[in-house]
């Protein structure tokens, strides 16, 4: 009798952390995971002193604030994101009472155990869900629970109620056209002829760095910029080699190395999709060099909640794995600048996980690191639902819609520049407006009026911050020359702008940007507005008869934010009396 007492006294005591009310759209339940089948989770505690680390942030990334510039050390950051004693060891110990051995990084629990210890710990039932259009089946829960002692103590558990598996990738190239050998033939002759003359049908490197008057040379001592490869895309050294011989003559002999995350790989032999990782490298390479180049390549997939434009499987990227990682590095391993060129719906990632991720992308920002991320390729977004109700609502884009990293959206045409039509903004649905945005996002909103109010929440974070080029991009790709369009690539190019910034402050003796937007906000003077063009998306949406569309205005606005490179009014403004040659 005591035992069946002290059973209903727990499960009363318990707190709910996630629920899904049915099995997700698109999976059906395999079979019961048995008792004795392993499952790895991880927990998230609540960090002791978030709130003042994001004040502190602030401050150090506000120009003229006496603290500008004096980023942290891995150790101050970790003292701010540390939980409590308390938390640790209540947690350690809840595990340890049921036999599970747990390991502790901080802010996060690791540890391994059997399904029957798992399901008992959790007040949950794992299963084996199969998605229906293939795929490896994934153990998975639909509800669980902790402890209401513990409750205040941790933000989250992964993977539980988290749908996902491998699929397609996502990265935000919009279009991808490999040439013809004549095609490629004329792109190559015509460039031979005048690589710095501007045509709209196939963009290069000399074009980019004349279009946006960029002259300065780096000197590669101390500096690193980095991007990102997921989901099983790697930049190939020979296609790097070829494009240096055939559009970026003055790079000729520059590689880059790679670091394997998470168990990621470097297979340049691969028959995958590279075009993302090539693109990342060229660009990145044809704006920066002779910075040194980093690409971190990290395997695995993160959580997917299926909606309608991503129904699954999941091509989520591990963003947890990668940052837990890069903020375990040493300050003196860690880039100045990243690129990553890829995302998805914002509504497509569990709240709690998005959070988390956002938090991480913070502390590299607290550290100096400037971290930029492609807007997506959608305008306003795809379906345009929203999944909670089935209503009609525009779709920000994850992790865009993080305050903390820089969102770069797109542009094509050169006289004049105007937005392209499939760069992605909008506004976030999880994170509110920040102050350093007000302004600027809050005079585009008064211009507007009314006009889409019921669809998207004028409170919050507007994307994209930036904008570049990216449409119809020169990449060599498997040795054949391709066209690629998409955020994909105004992001590597942003990114290469962003390293030559720093490189010049170091040049100074002056510490690197880091979070990059307070201080872009402070100096929109030194982008090039661009006020015509559009974002389209929502065609397949009945509310939208139309489409729906954001148009590029003067000021900021979400399709091309602040606004593309005028590199030489950025030089001056990040380090001044420092020479555009």
């Amino acid at each position: 009798m005591r035992s069946l007492l002290v059973l209903f006294a727990s499960a009363a005591s318990a707190k709910v952390m996630d629920k899904l009310a049915s099995v997700p759209k698109g999976w059906s339940e395999v079979r019961q995971a048995s008792p004795d089948e392993s499952v790895t989770l991880r927990v998230g505690l609540q960090q002791q002193h978030a709130a003042a680390l994001e004040q502190a942030v602030i401050e150090i990334s506000t120009p003229g604030h006496p603290n500008y510039g004096l980023h942290m050390s891995r150790d101050q950051v970790k003292a701010y994101t540390a939980p409590t004693e308390k938390s640790v060891s209540s947690v350690v110990g809840w595990l340890a009472e049921s036999g599970v051995t747990s390991s502790v990084n901080n802010d996060w629990i690791t540890f391994t155990t059997d399904v029957k210890t798992a399901n008992d710990l959790l007040d949950a039932n794992f299963s084996w869900y199969q998605y229906q259009q293939g795929g490896s089946p994934k153990l998975r829960t639909l509800s669980y629970s902790v402890p209401d002692e513990l409750s205040a103590s941790i933000d989250l558990i992964q993977p539980t109620t988290r749908f996902g598996q491998l699929g397609a990738k996502r990265s935000t190239i919009f279009e991808m056209q490999v040439l013809e050998p004549e095609e490629e033939d004329a792109v190559k002759a015509t460039v031979a002829v005048d690589a710095a003359d501007c045509n709209p049908n196939r963009i290069t490197p000399a074009c980019l760095k004349s279009l946006y008057n960029i002259n300065y040379k780096a000197s590669p001592e101390g500096n690193l910029v980095a991007f990102s490869s997921y989901l099983e895309e790697y930049a190939r050294y020979s296609d790097l080699q070829s494009f240096e011989t055939q559009y970026l003559a003055e790079a000729s002999g520059q590689n880059f190395s790679v670091e394997l995350v998470n168990g990621g790989l470097n297979d340049q032999s691969s028959r995958d999709d590279s075009g993302e990782a090539n693109l990342d490298v060229q660009y990145v390479l044809a704006i920066s060099a002779p910075v040194p180049i980093l690409e971190y390549s990290t395997g695995g997939r993160g959580p997917l909640v299926p909606t309608h434009d991503q129904p699954g499987p999941s091509t989520n990227e591990p963003y947890l794995e990668f940052l837990t990682y890069l903020l375990d590095q040493p300050d003196s391993a860690l880039p100045q600048t990243i690129s990553t060129s890829y995302g998805e719906e914002e509504q497509s990632v569990p709240a709690d996980y998005a959070l988390k991720v956002c938090n991480m992308f913070m502390q590299l920002g607290a550290r100096g690191v400037s971290v930029l991320f492609s807007s997506g390729d959608s305008g306003p977004g795809d379906s345009c639902i929203r999944e909670s109700d089935q209503a009609p609502y525009f779709q920000p884009t994850f992790p865009a819609g993080c305050p903390y990293v820089t969102a770069v959206g797109a542009t094509y045409n050169i006289s004049p520049e105007q937005g392209v039509s499939f760069s992605s903004g909008g506004f976030s649905s999880l994170h509110a407006q920040p102050a350093w945005q007000k302004d600027a996002v809050n005079a585009y909103l008064e211009s507007i009026g009314s006009t889409y109010s019921p669809y998207f929440n004028a409170s919050n974070r507007g994307i994209p911050d930036v904008a570049a080029q990216g449409s119809r991009f020169v990449v060599v790709d498997k040795g054949r020359t391709a066209l690629l369009s998409g955020t994909s690539a105004s992001s590597p190019l942003f990114a290469g702008v962003v390293a030559l910034l720093n490189a010049a402050r170091k040049s100074q003796n002056q510490p690197p940007l880091g979070f990059l937007n307070p201080w872009l906000y402070n100096n929109s003077a030194a982008l090039i507005d661009i006020t015509s063009g559009y974002g389209s998306g929502c065609s397949g949406n009945s509310a939208f008869r139309n489409g729906a569309r954001w148009n590029a205005t003067a000021g900021w606005d979400p399709v091309t934010g602040l606004g593309t490179p005028d590199f030489p009014k950025l030089l001056a403004a990040a380090a001044p009396g420092v020479e555009n040659a």
